[in-house]
């Protein structure tokens, strides 16, 4: 008999064609919604093997009651929806996603910093809404980004790859991180100078102990009136009551959120008031060519521990 692999969303049939080959393949037939944790924990008790989303909880008792499990192959870069610990303490392989996002990322963070600037968000529905009477001197000006100064907190590869956009845009980058890099194009800050000095502050760092709740009412008071924050890292880091009070009294000029602490973001949210920031749906990777490779290091993961070979791209 074939182990069983269950993929908790459904994905083309063109990522899991192969698998067929090496499992019985059980996936959630809907596209927009993961499997409801009744479910995963149904299917978890048989399988050898999952495929998981983000929003896909792999905790101590989902591993507890997985007797058969080998490996979660996630589809991402970040894996902070897994206990990790208990992955190793029930000899569970836990893959992720690294290198292929880097680039789509870094646009996304690019776009999310132009988009909120120069508040495109607001200016189209100006004219979609038949507000837009004639042009004004002040009429929906936003804040330069060439020649500015950007702060980033957590250097990784995506960290790098916003730095070399930056350059094009003739900033100053500085950059915060756990260790300090040897960089051409950034230099190292303390957290609190980062954030005086910064117009842009991107945070891009993992979501870890050290990092929940690391911008919180005291970070943002030492931002310039005129700065703004984005974030495409995870939306724990960022206390969002904070956030929120800051923006609407106009502590800093904007936002750009393409991560929350609560996934999807409730349409109650008071973040979902404000005009000074723009928001995506955790779009860093959604591209058709970098969705479809995340999909490829995933699947070779899990042809791999089916025929007990080496896995690839292991972070347990």
């Amino acid at each position: 008999m074939k182990p069983i692999l269950f993929i908790t969303q459904k994905l083309p049939e063109q990522a899991v064609a192969d698998l067929h080959e090496v499992y019985e393949v059980r996936m959630w037939p809907e596209e927009e919604q993961n499997a409801p944790r009744e479910k995963l924990l149904e299917e978890a008790t048989q399988a050898q093997a999952l495929w998981t989303m983000l929003g896909d909880e792999i905790d101590r008792e989902l591993l507890q009651a997985a007797p058969n499990l080998k490996i979660v192959a996630n589809l991402a870069v970040g894996y902070n929806n897994i206990d990790l610990d208990a992955a190793r303490e029930h000899k569970v392989f836990v893959t992720n996603t690294p290198d292929v996002l880097t680039e789509t990322t870094a646009d996304l963070t690019f776009s999310l910093m132009l988009a909120t600037a120069r508040r495109l968000v607001e200016a189209e529905k100006t004219v979609r809404n038949g507000e837009w009477q004639a042009w004004t001197p002040m009429g929906m000006t936003g804040q330069n980004v060439y020649g500015t100064t950007l702060g980033i907190i957590g250097m990784g590869r995506i960290g790098e790859a916003v730095c070399r956009r930056a350059q094009g845009f003739n900033m100053e980058v500085i950059y915060h991180n756990r260790t300090r890099r040897s960089l051409e194009d950034a230099v190292y800050a303390e957290l609190d100078d980062l954030l005086k000095r910064s117009d842009f502050v991107v945070i891009l760092a993992p979501l870890t102990e050290q990092t929940k709740g690391m911008i919180g009412k005291r970070e943002l008071s030492l931002m310039k009136d005129s700065a703004i924050l984005v974030n495409c890292g995870r939306g724990g880091i960022v206390d969002e009551q904070a956030l929120y009070d800051s923006l609407k009294n106009k502590e800093i000029w904007g936002a750009g959120l393409d991560v929350f602490e609560q996934e999807p973001l409730p349409l109650d949210h008071p973040l979902q008031t404000l005009d000074n920031l723009t928001v995506t749906p955790h779009i860093g990777s959604a591209t058709v060519q970098t969705r479809f490779a995340m999909m490829e290091l995933n699947r070779e993961a899990l042809i791999a521990s089916a025929n007990h070979k080496p896995v690839k791209n292991r972070v347990c």
